[in-house]
């Protein structure tokens, strides 16, 4: 669960929100598992950052593949997973498969020639059978110390940040219908504001990551009102920060959270609401917003920790993009990508096992898990929530992972989080601009 937080309180809380029923037989999946060959005995190493529930979820998935070839599949979960890893790597002990949560490390080491490449064919092969395949094909391939370009990174397990959150029973009582279109969005909103409600949620407080709300929705909106390939130079500042794109993009969010009709409190309660208390006037009696745009985990901060999920009283829709950008249907997110660290026949296998439907749906019916394969049966999904949020994910035309989670830490989790909280706090697009552009200047 990639949400900037790192608390575990918080993570097991996401994930016994979407957590499912329990399954008797996981392996038990509406489609059939291949013939991945026969490996008895022979050990795949995992390395990766899951533990508790996900771990769980993990190694009973991994059991089909154990079941299917004889393989023994050992799995190794740790918070300090990253410093491992390329401890691991540097001194030639390496497990079979590494689990990046981030691209960027995974693309150091690729460099660093400590990753196996899975082939062209495995990169076709996604770029045909994912919901934007090319943008996870992209996302997976990185360069060797050479500049020789690869597919490395297979990615397995998805999160999704492009919903907005609202009350049903609001809606239907105000007589407001989804939006599917940001000129339909914005459009509802001032509706709202005419009919005396207030449209918006919003506060990026959030201790030490203060301002990592306000990213995601630039980062959204940048999706939205620029090009992929505009969003990918952005990333990484080819596209300077203080660009006319950029610029707009972030007064386009301005439009949202610095205008007092639009938000609970006024605009000038963003910077200091915390981010997890910001939804709950969606509940609060009278209602103080009607939309909340957060990522997929946000449930957990909810009243009643995502039970308003089960009884209704809560649902989400997709945050859609301008019809005039005609830019399709972008979808902002995160998640991991599987790597080969050691290579084995038995290890190639599992990565075959990784492009079966079947492989999926282990995960799935268990909770927590969502896939951008096209090829999954959607009932296999624990909840409706999850299958419906997988819809939205398969269904994208364009993926992009979290921006900030790809600059230097320097940008991403510093000068992008403190310049936008000042955003929030009044300073013009154009200044905040200007100050980040300036920090991505001093570490050149």
């Amino acid at each position: 669960m990639n949400f900037k937080l790192g608390t575990a309180a918080s993570v097991f809380a996401a994930a016994a929100l979407f957590a499912g029923p329990s399954i008797a037989d996981v392996c038990d999946t509406p489609s059939e598992l291949g013939d991945l060959g026969k490996f008895e005995g022979e050990v795949i190493t995992i390395m990766g950052s899951m533990e508790g529930k996900d771990e769980e979820m993990l190694t009973n998935t991994a059991s089909c593949f154990e079941k299917a070839t004889g393989a023994v599949v050992k799995y190794s979960g740790s918070r300090d997973f990253a410093a491992l890893i390329v401890a691991d790597l540097r001194s030639n002990n390496a497990p079979n498969i590494a689990i990046f949560p981030q691209p960027g490390l995974a693309a150091d080491m690729a460099e660093e020639g400590h990753l196996t490449p899975l082939g062209q064919e495995s990169a076709d092969w996604m770029a045909e059978n994912y919901g934007a395949g090319p943008s996870w094909v992209a996302l997976g391939t990185y360069a060797d110390k050479d500049g020789n370009e690869a597919f490395y990174g297979f990615p397995y397990k998805m999160d999704l940040k492009s919903l907005v959150w609202y009350s049903p029973e609001q809606f239907e009582d105000n007589g407001y219908e989804i939006p599917e279109t940001m000129e339909g969005l914005i459009e509802l909103s001032d509706q709202m504001v005419a009919d005396g409600n207030t449209p918006w949620c919003i506060g990026v407080e959030s201790g030490n990551a203060t301002g990592w709300t306000a990213t995601d929705w630039m980062e959204d909106l940048m999706l939205r009102t620029t090009s992929p390939e505009n969003y990918d130079k952005w990333v990484s500042n080819e596209l300077p920060f203080n660009s006319p794109e950029v610029i707009n993009a972030m007064e386009v969010y301005g439009k949202f959270s610095r205008n007092d009709d639009y938000v609970a409190g006024g605009a000038s309660s963003v910077a200091t609401t915390f981010f997890g208390d910001a939804p709950k006037g969606l509940f609060s009696s009278p209602a103080s917003c009607m939309m909340h745009r957060q990522a997929s985990f946000i449930p957990a901060f909810f009243p009643n920790k995502g039970e308003e999920l089960t009884d209704g009283s809560a649902d989400f829709f997709y945050f859609p993009p301008y019809e005039s950008a005609d830019l399709g249907n972008p979808v902002l997110g995160a998640g991991t990508l599987w790597t080969m660290t050691k290579d084995s026949p038995a290890t190639r296998a599992f990565f075959e096992y990784m492009k079966e439907a079947s492989a999926h749906e282990a995960w799935m019916q268990q909770g927590t898990f969502l896939t951008a394969h096209k090829d999954v049966d959607l009932s296999a999904y624990a909840t409706p929530t999850l299958r419906k949020q997988g819809e939205i994910l398969s269904s994208a035309t364009t993926f992009r992972f979290d921006a900030s989670d790809l600059m230097p830490g320097a940008i991403g989790a510093g000068a992008f989080w403190s310049e936008m909280t000042a955003f929030a706090n009044g300073q013009d697009a154009k200044t905040t601009a200007d100050n980040i552009q300036a920090a991505w200047d001093a570490i050149k």
